[in-house]
């Protein structure tokens, strides 16, 4: 039984890549490992060579087997615990630089990857496994609130390519990758230690959600041409030229949730007091309100920003599952490896497709709310789940697709409400707010 494969003998780790799949190919170096967290299921060597018979008349099987192109798949499912779900959750999502961090701010058009360095103990030595260009075609968030077992995240993730440090040896040996397609020095890298702290449960996530009119916001007065995007946490301010305007609260950024900013009338008179904008006025007299109640959206010069009267939390919930689904478009072709040599690779590169955000909600029911939104055929203007500490997600301009709430003798009423998120806005790529984030 010592010789056996045990789970519990393998450890993970990634570090974000600048482009896709740029680690391994010796145009990106090797930095610090990020610990993934809590992995619930994992197979960095999951490959497909995708072989194809070639049959011919006077045999009685297929004489010649061709080897098509490689396809990397990569399973995931992580519980969250400490950061990492926090950058491989962004990642999928789309990030991007504000306030000197990366944040999963909201939809990209292109790809954001890792490569993801395992390791395996055999006995006493140890192997190990480098993936490179591991792109997130699927995220799913699961809260189990019946259970209250920890958040789990879902991906369904794809790799450029995988290899094995060829001789196991020393655990710092078995982490350099040398003489094959791609490559990478890992040996003088410090292992980052696990999370001391519990993971999140979906008892420290609250969900709420609006309906109705929006009255209340603001409408925003900048120079000619510029526009305006407010994220979870953020409100960006632009010029004409797509350039952060540095006359904008800090190097072109307000964070909403500043003491200094955190109601549109602390943050109506600091716009103000910025050379080239202010707010034209406060819609609805909702001086006291929080910004982070605003529509996620894009806004042009003049116009406005809404939010909800009221956010209102989600009664009853019993399940919640938040999918991203960026429906990613594998590019095959020949790829050269660092030895020179080259390979067939069905992920070569990757295009990302339009992305579909759909959250499922299943609660007891309470009353008509939701069946009567969908009949209506009118938006949730807002929905955030927020993990208090640890952040929160905000989605935007959601349609309940389905509502079904079936009766059984002597049991509760039980409500599936199924919702996509389309995001808001006047101007340029409104859609991309449709998911937003701070965490």
């Amino acid at each position: 039984m010592a010789d056996i494969r045990r789970p519990q003998q393998v450890n993970a780790y990634f570090q974000t890549e600048t482009a896709y799949a740029t680690i391994g190919k010796n145009t990106q170096a090797e930095g610090a490992l990020s610990h993934i967290g809590l992995l619930d299921t994992f197979d960095p060597r999951m490959v497909d060579h995708q072989y194809a018979a070639v049959s011919t008349v006077g045999y009685s099987v297929a004489p010649h087997i061709l080897k098509g192109a490689t396809m990397v798949t990569l399973p995931l499912k992580i519980g969250a615990w400490g950061d990492g779900w926090k950058t491989l959750l962004g990642r999928c999502i789309g990030q991007s630089t504000i306030d000197s961090a990366a944040r999963p701010a909201h939809l990209r058009n292109d790809i954001q990857t890792v490569a993801i360095v395992a390791e395996e103990q055999l006995a006493s030595t140890y192997q190990g496994s480098l993936a490179s260009g591991v792109a997130f075609n699927k995220a799913t968030l699961d809260l189990d609130y019946t259970s209250n077992a920890p958040v789990m995240i879902d991906f369904d993730a794809t790799a450029y390519y995988v290899v094995d440090e060829a001789t196991p040896g020393t655990r710092t040996a078995a982490r350099t990758f040398a003489g094959d397609f791609i490559t990478g020095d890992y040996s003088s890298q410090t292992l980052p230690s696990e999370p001391t702290t519990d993971p999140i449960l979906p008892t420290d996530v609250e969900i709420k959600y609006s309906t109705g009119s929006m009255s209340k916001g603001f409408t925003f007065d900048g120079p000619a041409n510029s526009y305006v995007e407010v994220g979870e946490k953020y409100i960006l301010g632009y010029l004409s030229t797509g350039l952060l305007d540095s006359n904008f609260g800090t190097g072109g950024i307000y964070d909403m949730t500043l003491d200094a900013n955190n109601t549109l009338t602390k943050l109506k008179d600091l716009i103000d007091n910025d050379t080239g904008w202010g707010t034209q006025t406060i819609l609805g007299g909702a001086g006291s309100s929080n910004p982070l109640d605003l529509q996620k959206g894009v806004y042009s010069d003049g116009g406005s920003a809404f939010m909800p009267s009221s956010m209102t939390v989600w009664p009853y919930v019993k399940t919640a599952k938040l999918t991203i689904d960026n429906q990613h478009i594998p590019l095959p072709g020949v790829g050269t490896g660092v030895d020179g040599s080259k390979k067939l690779l069905q992920n070569n590169d990757i295009a990302r497709g339009e992305s579909i955000i759909t959250l499922e909600i299943t609660s007891t029911a309470k009353d008509e709310t939701f069946y009567d939104e969908m009949v209506a055929g009118d938006a949730l203007p807002l929905v955030r789940l927020d993990f208090g500490t640890n952040g929160s997600i905000a989605l935007t301009n959601g349609r309940i697709m389905s509502r079904t709430a079936g009766y059984a003798a002597g049991t509760e009423v039980t409500e599936t409400v199924a919702m996509q998120f389309y995001g808001a806005g006047n101007y340029t790529n409104y859609s991309k707010y449709a998911i937003s984030g701070d965490f």
